[in-house]
């Protein structure tokens, strides 16, 4: 537990869900998801005579439609906006990103690598690309949770790097290699701490519609690639509420230190993709009730039998950061499903019998 603060929160939180009168009691309606922040820029890009696609409005694919072709002096005049435009050409985002990045000054401006996403305001926003995207013909999306920033996306929580997002994608891409691209997604606000707003789904709902987007703009610059969505902690929770709204290039899910994503078994999740679930039995996380009461709580781990997930491996996982710890099982197992089918082991019980499954 990362404070007293958050072990208090979590000892309330499971002493109000353990009193519930039934296991995996779902009292409440889906949590309704808030409305996304309008890109820096975009009223003068509303403005111009070329009528460009409405950032709000246009699809991902009415924006690829839109901008093929689009000169580079977009991305200098509104980085804001073309920087987190789904849809737009990958190079496009990159320059955008990088003018905004210089714009935002110190640390950013001397932040290396290719981002798809970039947003200073309040807590932050980013999405950091590892490999070449426009060739690669496999993505996999890796998705944090609880009390990451745009402040610590690189540094790691309290200063240690293996809770970083940037080097957990960095880790997963050395270990994946081939014709991958991984992408480190920080798009939406996640709850601080583990508190209130980490037993409840509000966030997760607007991180899920912002994650459908995302997804649907690589499935329109990179239609012929399938993707991999990787949820850890919090993250699994998101990528649970997008499931049922993904394209069918989305084939494989993983959920992993994973408090719960709204649904009690795999097939609820209503998609076509593969869902893998991992769970060490030394994560705190296996002290929270699988659960959900008066919108607390979010329902039947993934790791748990009944939910009916493929397990994968997690047995040298020593807590809840380090599934994409190097030479972790875990790691090991992450990089076969990101890397797709041929690359993990065909059976359930294969991976299972090799220490993974619920605490």
């Amino acid at each position: 537990m990362r404070s007293r603060l958050g072990r208090w929160a979590l000892a309330v939180l499971s002493a109000v869900l353990v009193a519930a009168p039934a296991a995996n009691a779902v009292l409440d309606g889906p949590a309704t998801a808030g409305p996304a922040a309008v890109p820096i820029g975009t009223a003068a890009w509303r403005a111009d005579p070329r009528h460009l696609p409405d950032p709000a409005t246009a699809t991902p694919a009415a924006v690829h439609a839109a901008l093929a072709g689009a000169p580079r002096s977009l991305a200098t005049r509104y980085p804001g906006v073309v920087g987190e435009l789904d849809g737009a050409p990958i190079a496009l985002r990159y320059q955008a990103n990088r003018a905004a990045m210089a714009a935002a000054g110190a640390p950013y401006a001397g932040w290396h690598g290719r981002y798809l996403l970039f947003d200073p305001r309040g807590d932050g926003r980013v999405a950091q690309v590892f490999g070449d995207l426009s060739t690669a013909d496999r993505i996999a999306v890796l998705v944090p949770g609880v009390d990451d920033r745009l402040a610590n996306f690189h540094r790691g929580l309290g200063g240690k790097a293996y809770r970083s997002p940037a080097v957990q994608a960095a880790n997963l891409y050395r270990a994946s290699g081939a014709r991958i691209a991984v992408i480190a997604w920080l798009g939406y606000a996640t709850p601080r701490g583990v508190g209130i707003d980490a037993a409840r789904e509000r966030l997760a709902a607007t991180g899920a519609v912002a994650l459908r987007r995302f997804v649907a703009g690589l499935t329109a610059v990179r239609p012929h690639a399938t993707i991999a969505l990787l949820g850890h902690s919090y993250g699994s929770t998101v990528v649970g509420l997008a499931a049922r709204y993904l394209p069918r290039q989305v084939a494989d899910i993983a959920l992993f230190g994973s408090p719960g994503v709204g649904v009690g078994t795999a097939s609820a999740l209503h998609t076509p993709a593969r869902v893998w679930a991992g769970q060490s039995t030394k994560d705190w996380i296996r002290y929270v009730p699988g659960l959900r009461l008066f919108g607390f709580g979010h329902g039947r781990k993934p790791a748990d039998p009944a939910f009916g997930a493929r397990i994968f491996p997690t047995a040298d996982v020593g807590d809840h950061d380090h599934y994409l710890a190097p030479g972790t099982d875990s790691l090991a197992a992450l990089a076969r499903i990101a890397l797709g089918p041929g690359h993990f082991a065909p059976a359930r019980t294969a991976l299972a019998a090799s220490g993974g499954g619920a605490a």
